[in-house]
């Protein structure tokens, strides 16, 4: 099992969170780092401070050398796929190949009316979502790319320079609805992060029933699914006990689950990181 952190802008201050980044970049056991994409925050009160994501992750991997970075996910409804694309194969030449892409319908209705921008119903975010991961996928491998849909147009767009990693950065999808999410996954995806939060058992039975939903979405398309990574996030308690986040990422091990990422509570420190790694060390493969 591989494991991860995740760090939130919010709650917490720029020189916090990049102490706790360099300092796991020299912990083996760490194998990436994330951060949110959010303007605001989400656990707690929404008027407080919180910093982009992309501009911040792109700060992150300047200061880290080893660990594999990306944004736990980035909502499309925030920015034009064909921006995005851009964004992420420019931080894949500035972190060396090291960028996972992480990309989700959105949802956040606060930001969205706050900022003006058209979250729609349930049905457009994943309609919106099928037409941006198809154009995602295009500017990442093509010299040009051409699509007309009913959110999206681009006409023999160009995505130059392309990123470090071939055929592109790992394209991580978080999500589980049945209907729309798995099946994405089973055709775009590389990664496929499961949203289960609190991991007592029945999160984990319900990781099991959506990763068997998943493998009958890759068979229907011909897909391998081992070829996609599976993970999950774990939640680190405020006072940084490490017992029960080694307990959960074990039952999610069995359960099959390739990544737990650690979510680390602010105000952050890395004094969690070195308890939390002599933890997770036996179960890390």
């Amino acid at each position: 099992m591989l494991f991860g952190i995740k760090t939130s802008q919010q709650d917490t201050n720029w020189a916090d969170m990049l102490a706790v980044w360099v300092e796991a970049d020299d912990i083996d056991v760490f194998t990436s780092a994330w951060n949110f994409d959010h303007f605001y925050p989400i656990f707690s009160d929404s008027t407080g401070e919180c910093l982009e994501g992309w501009t911040t992750l792109a700060a992150l991997a300047q200061a880290t050398k080893r660990l594999r970075v990306g944004s736990m996910v980035s909502g499309i409804v925030y920015r034009h796929p064909a921006v995005l694309a851009a964004m992420a194969s420019s931080l894949d030449i500035i972190s060396e190949g090291r960028l996972e892409l992480g990309i989700g319908a959105g949802w956040n209705e606060e930001e969205c009316d706050a900022y003006g921008i058209r979250l729609g119903t349930l049905t457009d975010r994943f309609d919106r979502f099928a037409e941006a991961c198809e154009i995602l996928k295009g500017l990442l491998t093509q010299e040009l790319t051409t699509f007309e849909g009913r959110y999206f147009t681009l006409s023999e767009a160009r995505n130059n320079p392309p990123g470090v990693q071939k055929p592109h950065p790992p394209i991580c999808i978080g999500g589980k609805g049945e209907r729309r999410t798995l099946p994405l996954v089973a055709r775009y995806a590389d990664h496929w992060d499961c949203p289960v939060w609190n991991c007592p058992v029945p999160e984990v039975d319900e990781f099991r029933t959506k990763r068997d939903v998943l493998h009958e979405a890759c068979a229907a398309i011909g897909r391998d699914p081992a070829e996609i990574t599976t993970s999950v996030h774990l939640g680190v308690p405020a006072d940084g006990d490490p017992a029960p986040v080694a307990e959960r990422a074990a039952a999610f091990g069995e359960a099959g689950v390739d990544l737990a990422i650690c979510y680390l509570a602010p105000p952050h420190t890395p004094a969690v990181l070195e308890p939390l790694a002599e933890a997770l060390t036996p179960l890390a493969t």
